[in-house]
């Protein structure tokens, strides 16, 4: 028996039915129901466009029982074509292989005991001929791969309007359907890339078909900084100089460091509007570094280990899961929880808390995202003191934050912040009245301070904060304020239990104009006018990273100053607050210090849109000097610090993250009051930074 039916419905029927059919009438078969259906939607589709996506199930019985199905309908007859992968999952994906006009009717005519032949026939023109159809799907763009669970598309002999095909994702478009073709490899990540999240490592069966589940992106990043400087430091009991008599020593560094960030992240979702289902992210870090400060006793407290020092690490700074709780309205208003070590900054500028630290974090937002809210418990962990990565080992200390921001507060483009922050820092104990003493890699003491009496310490700090962010008509704004409060069992500059009551506030305003941004800010740390007293005024922050007046360009922020002969910093690196640390990873907050007082002028200009400059002008003093002039016994101390100058440049030669270059230059001409605590030199710092990102 011979059936003629239109080609485009056999490929329907043979996918529904089976490879093999007899006598099929669809007008009075009930049974093949579906067929009907599925012409009339393939050719309502067809008209609307050339190419789009159709999923068929080929599990046996759809199209009924009996005749329909023919003598030889077993559908595993045709799955047994397809791979062991898809006939272990009995459903395929099937997409058109090449548009056809809707003119132009194939025939198709198969025999039970014969080939199939094909025909060509035109509505319109009997002699038009058309090309031979596809074999093969269009291969799809990119870097593809395979999804786990499922091999490359299976191909149909002799060709055909449908070809299966792995996933619906790996669909393929023909080259003159977006007029090139893009083809890209694994360690391409401009194209559509496996290893960038652009196609599913792993599909699931969710009921009726197969679901896309499972992505991965893969992220290396080289980061190199190459840092010259000088810096005021002590010659040492055994000078690097015989004939050297000064106190102070040459002060000149070079400091090398170099950061090779890997990122493994594997995430569950649908869309980019909806979020993630699932992120499971892991980054390690592979650090090398190299300082030569030229002077003994600077890089070990044993001078016979010599002058400079070479060191490497490798530290987690990501290892969390992240899961969607609930999704709260419509328009994926979410709830979401991330579990494990976590980056996390807690206001707008980094004032406060900037750190990846092992915690819980619960997170979302709401009101059509206008309101976004977090709340977080995190358990430090020490750092290791050359690198400032994290090492494995737990500190005693919890940090608890809780911030809820509001977008388009008041005005449009403005959001406004309210936030708590807890830092319980118990410090390294004692045992039987003596301290236990901390001492970090390099063999100096990082808690509890060595600064005046030498005790235990444990701090309680509370922190209520309100901030701004955003712009007023054509003007920027950023604002902070902080007011902490809490307790510190014994201060070691005060030499008693201490009440804390210190303040900090910050603004800058700014106005763009073409290709120019001009910037002004200021900002206060209150500093404690009696260390010896039972209320500490001054502020000390938890673990800042502050991008303001300058950031990372500014001298003052970028470099650790010391307070010779005390064993703690004047200032630490990243951060301007002059708090009298060990250090801002290992120490502990101290709110007994002079405070700060910064005034700011600044210009940013994107030269081009590769290259952007960024200058500032800083003038710093000390709020009040009397800490200061008792650690040191010294009361000529003024307040006056400095003026600090910046000057950098930020080039990004493809437009993107993937490759910046940085290069900076930042001098401090001292004033009055850090003169009579170091030099009359003028300090300067320049760096050149590499960033390098696949």
């Amino acid at each position: 028996m011979r059936t003629i039916v239109p080609k485009r419905q056999f490929f329907r029927i043979r996918k529904l039915c089976g490879s093999r059919l007899v006598s099929i009438k669809p007008s009075n078969s009930r049974e093949c129901l579906a067929l009907q259906k599925s012409k009339e939607h393939w050719l309502r589709h067809n008209r609307r466009r050339d190419f789009f996506l159709t999923l068929l199930s080929v599990t046996a019985g759809w199209c009924g029982n009996g005749q329909a199905r023919g003598d030889a309908g077993n559908t595993a007859q045709w799955l047994a074509t397809l791979p062991s992968s898809t006939q272990s999952t009995g459903f395929v994906f099937v997409a058109p292989a090449r548009p056809t006009p809707v003119r132009r009717v194939n025939l198709l005519s198969l025999d039970p005991t014969t080939t199939a032949t094909t025909q060509s026939t035109d509505v319109n023109d009997a002699q038009s001929t058309e090309p031979a159809p596809l074999t093969q799907p269009y291969e799809p763009l990119g870097f593809a791969g395979h999804a786990i669970g499922h091999g490359p598309a299976p191909s149909i002999v002799g060709g055909g309007d449908f070809l299966p095909i792995s996933d619906r994702w790996r669909i393929g478009v023909p080259n003159d359907y977006i007029g090139h073709s893009q083809t890209g490899a694994f360690y391409d990540p401009y194209n559509q890339n496996l290893f960038k999240g652009d196609y599913p490592i792993l599909l699931k069966r969710d009921q009726s078909f197969l679901e896309s589940d499972l992505f991965l992106n893969v992220d290396l990043t080289s980061d190199t900084l190459f840092e010259d400087r000088r810096l005021p430091v002590p010659s040492g009991t055994s000078t690097a100089q015989p004939s050297r008599f000064d106190f102070f020593g040459g002060g000149r560094q070079f400091f090398a460091n170099q950061n090779f960030i890997l990122t493994l992240e594997a995430f569950e979702g649908d869309t980019s509007f909806r979020p993630r289902d699932l992120d499971i992210r892991v980054t390690p870090v592979f650090n090398i570094n190299y300082v030569n400060p030229q002077e003994h006793e600077l890089v070990n407290p044993d001078a016979r280990q010599g002058q400079d020092r070479g060191d490497g690490f490798v530290g987690f700074q990501e290892a969390f899961v992240e899961k969607h709780l609930a999704d709260l309205s419509p328009n994926y208003d979410f709830l979401s929880t991330r579990v494990g070590i976590q980056g996390f900054t807690s206001d707008f500028r980094g004032f406060l808390f900037s750190d990846n630290e092992p915690g819980i974090r619960i997170f979302g937002n709401y009101d059509d995202n206008r309101l976004q809210y977090n709340l977080a418990w995190f358990h430090a962990l020490e750092k290791d003191t050359n690198s400032g990565l994290n090492s494995y080992t737990l500190r005693h200390q919890d940090v608890f934050i809780a911030n809820l921001y509001r977008q388009d507060f008041i005005f449009p483009g403005y959001t406004a912040q309210l936030s708590f922050h807890t830092n319980l820092d118990e410090g390294q104990g004692s045992h039987d009245g003596v301290p236990n003493v901390k001492l970090d890699d390099n063999g100096f003491i990082a808690r509890p301070s060595p600064i005046g009496t030498i005790h235990a310490d444990e701090v309680h700090a509370y922190y209520l904060g309100w901030a701004g962010d955003g712009h007023i008509g054509r003007v920027n704004i950023s604002h902070q304020f902080y007011q902490v409060l809490g307790t510190e069992s014994f201060n070691p500059i005060a030499g008693r239990s201490q009440t804390i009551d210190g303040q900090f506030a910050s603004l800058e305003l700014s106005y763009d104009q073409d290709y120019l941004r001009y910037r002004t800010s200021f900002a206060f740390a209150s500093g404690d006018g009696n260390p010896t007293g039972g209320r500490a005024t001054g502020f000390d922050s938890i673990f800042d990273d502050p991008n303001f007046a300058g950031g990372g360009f500014s001298f003052f922020d970028r470099q650790a100053i010391g307070l010779n002969g005390t064993g703690v910093n004047l200032v630490n690196r990243n951060s301007f607050l002059p708090d009298l640390r060990t250090s801002k990873e290992e120490g502990q907050a101290n709110f007994v210090n002079p405070g700060l007082l910064l005034y700011n002028i600044g210009l940013d200009a994107d030269i081009t849109p590769k290259l952007k400059l960024i200058t500032n002008i800083n003038y710093l003093q000390f709020d009040n000097t009397q800490t200061l002039k008792m650690v040191l016994q010294d009361n000529k101390i003024a307040s006056p610090i400095g003026i600090d100058y910046s000057m950098g440049l930020e080039y990004r030669p493809f437009l993107n993250n993937n490759a910046i270059l940085t290069v900076g230059a930042a001098a401090l001409e001292p004033l009055q009051g850090f003169e009579e605590l170091n030099q009359n030199r003028t300090l300067y710092s320049f760096f050149t930074s590499l960033t390098l990102a696949f």
